[in-house]
């Protein structure tokens, strides 16, 4: 049986099918990840991830729900989060008469422990495990795919609002997910759609882009990257380059955490040297490049999961004659991410004083 469970996959609907079961169970799977689609209510979300847990207590429940238009449950009581964008506007708002010089920052700061409180918090009482945030981009004013997700253009901002939001997390029992490296903002090219380039220099994102992570390396538990090419550093997106997973965001910056794929489904993911591949080829190549785990998305909707089972199959082979070595060290990754604490109670959570003051401090 392997040592390392390294797909992240997608059920269809809002209840488990024997289908979704089979597939949990099977020991190159790690996780799951929802969408819109699995969410009618809180009372139905609980009971989804109850299902899965049931399957197998070990899989980690993973959501993109960052605030503003990433936000997959915003019903059922599940707060309106702000866009990181409102969270950065605070921080360089203008001092108040009889303020201290940086008092703006400061409560920000405040503001974004207490905007990673409610998230987290919200989310555990539901079941889910994991969000994948903060979002590190810098907003150079030019992506539309990153926009108002960003805390904004400083890089500096970025990293003390990012590592407020993550204290913020972690009071709730989350870890937390850094993404997209070493940055997604400088490109104008969504990668849902096409494939990025951005083609500055190694020294110029390093310096920008990239600054939060090294700043950030002591705290974040998990890092996706982009997948975006920059040619001047390897001609694979970052997501698919060891260049930048092993030698630069490892052992440059002292990234010691997971590193998730970015969703495989997406354009980009299966442009590799020139050439569209499956997603069984590009998961294996983000495993060799140095992710510790890969997503699957929207596939169990489609052709009834097969890429799925497509990519468990090949995923086993290839484990068999040595293409892909499983990794200890990665699925010690894994579970690390798994909550270590109880998850609150919902009704009780809502009457909580730290929850009713953190709502308080939202922008």
């Amino acid at each position: 049986m392997s040592t390392h469970a390294p797909l992240i996959i997608d059920v269809a609907g809002l209840v488990l099918t024997q289908e979704d079961c089979r597939r949990l169970a099977h020991p190159l799977v790690g996780g799951v990840i929802l969408f819109g689609r699995n969410w009618r209510d809180r009372v139905q979300l609980t009971r989804l991830c109850r299902q899965i847990k049931a399957v197998r207590p070990d899989l980690l429940i993973a959501v993109d729900h960052e605030g503003g238009r990433v936000q997959r449950f915003r019903t059922d009581g599940f707060t309106h989060l702000p866009p990181m964008a409102a969270l950065g506007a605070l921080a360089v708002r203008p001092v108040q008469a009889g303020q201290l010089e940086g008092a703006s920052t400061l409560q920000a700061c405040n503001a974004a422990t207490a905007t990673g409180y409610v998230l987290g918090a919200e989310l555990r009482a539901c079941g889910v495990d994991l969000s994948f945030t903060p979002v590190l981009d810098l907003d150079f004013g030019e992506s539309s795919v990153i926009g108002d997700r960003s805390f904004g253009r400083d890089p500096r901002i970025v990293a003390l609002l990012a590592q407020a939001l993550m204290h913020g997390l972690l009071q709730s029992g989350m870890g937390n997910c850094g993404k997209h490296f070493p940055g997604h903002g400088f490109v104008k090219a969504d990668s849902h759609l096409a494939v990025p380039v951005d083609r500055r220099s190694l020294k110029a994102i390093l310096s920008e882009d990239a600054a939060p992570y090294g700043w950030l390396s002591a705290s974040l538990q998990a890092v996706m990257p982009a997948h975006v090419i920059y040619p001047r550093v390897d001609q694979r997106p970052a997501g698919f380059s060891a260049r930048w997973l092993n030698d630069v965001l490892r052992r440059r910056l002292g990234f010691t955490g997971a590193i998730f794929s970015d969703d495989l489904s997406m354009a980009a993911a299966r442009q590799m040297d020139g050439r569209a591949v499956s997603f069984t080829t590009a998961a294996l190549a983000a495993l060799q490049a140095g992710c510790d785990l890969v997503l699957l998305c929207n596939q169990s909707v489609e052709d009834g999961g097969a890429p799925i089972d497509e990519a468990i199959d090949d995923l086993s082979k290839a484990s068999l004659n040595g293409d892909w070595l499983p990794s200890e060290a990665s699925e010690e990754r894994r579970r690390t991410l798994l909550p270590r604490s109880a998850a609150p109670d919902w009704d009780a959570l809502m009457v909580s004083e730290r929850y009713m003051q953190a709502l308080s401090l939202l922008p």
